[in-house]
């Protein structure tokens, strides 16, 4: 699945929180979006997502406006896990999982064989198979988390969206998380806060601040010390850890 966004444009009165954002993302590719808080990493995901009207511009999926797809098909088309997507429900684990299969049933037909298989293997897949019968308010954070990762697994898109899903996750499940991100045939576009993670996992980075795009590319080119200067405000090293991955060291916040 291809991703296409063209001069995208999105915010509420008084104030834009997407500037004229332009992005092509190709079939198979991790995109990693970083950047500081409010830079409008989210609002974009959400903007791709068909879940907000641009402003300006426009998203297509390969080729296609988004806003002649239907609802139901979009849903068959991408899946969105957001940062935080919380409910009251009384759903146990699989129940929330078996939600992913929603958009390829009709309205009256229930689960049949084949999508039972489908949400066993996301459980299994996300390390949630014991927890499968466990009621939702009886998951901590992390378990929640993964359980919506499992619920998009289950929806068999070919293009998915994630909005910062390492949050409260252990350090073991974020490098499976960032694992399977990194190596699924999907379309992936994820937005993290760990440079780290984004620079190992992503096969590209795309900086934003102040709503704009202001780098994209390879994680060699977009992490260097005179951007992360001008965007996150500290003064950075770049090099390489013990295994070669890329590196970021955090000298001192810039004073200005």
């Amino acid at each position: 699945m291809r991703i296409d966004v063209e001069d995208l444009s999105w915010g509420v009165p008084g104030k834009t929180i997407v500037r004229d954002v332009s992005l092509a993302v190709e079939p198979g590719e991790t995109v990693g979006l970083i950047g500081p808080n409010g830079s409008g990493k989210s609002s974009l995901l959400r903007c791709v997502a068909g879940l907000r009207t641009p402003t300006g511009g426009r998203v297509l999926y390969d080729g296609v406006e988004i806003g002649s797809w239907p609802a139901r098909d979009r849903a068959r088309k991408l899946a969105f896990v957001e940062q935080t997507a919380d409910t009251e429900s009384d759903l146990r684990v699989a129940e929330v999982v078996m939600l992913g299969r929603t958009p390829h049933r009709s309205r009256w037909r229930g689960p049949d064989a084949s999508d039972h298989e489908i949400v066993a293997a996301a459980l299994e897949r996300l390390d949630l198979t014991a927890l499968a019968d466990r009621p939702w308010k009886q998951l901590s954070g992390g378990e929640r988390q993964r359980t919506h990762l499992a619920r998009a697994l289950a929806q068999r898109t070919a293009g998915l969206l994630l909005d910062e899903p390492t949050n409260h996750l252990d350090v073991r499940h974020q490098l499976e998380l960032m694992e399977l991100a990194g190596g699924t045939p999907q379309t992936v576009v994820v937005a993290l806060h760990d440079l780290a993670l984004a620079a190992r996992y992503c096969d590209r980075l795309v900086l934003m601040h102040r709503g704009a795009v202001v780098a994209n590319g390879h994680a060699a080119d977009v992490l260097t010390a005179p951007l992360l200067r001008e965007v996150f405000d500290v003064e950075a090293e770049i090099g390489r850890d013990d295994l070669g991955h890329l590196a970021v060291g955090y000298r001192e916040p810039v004073r200005r």
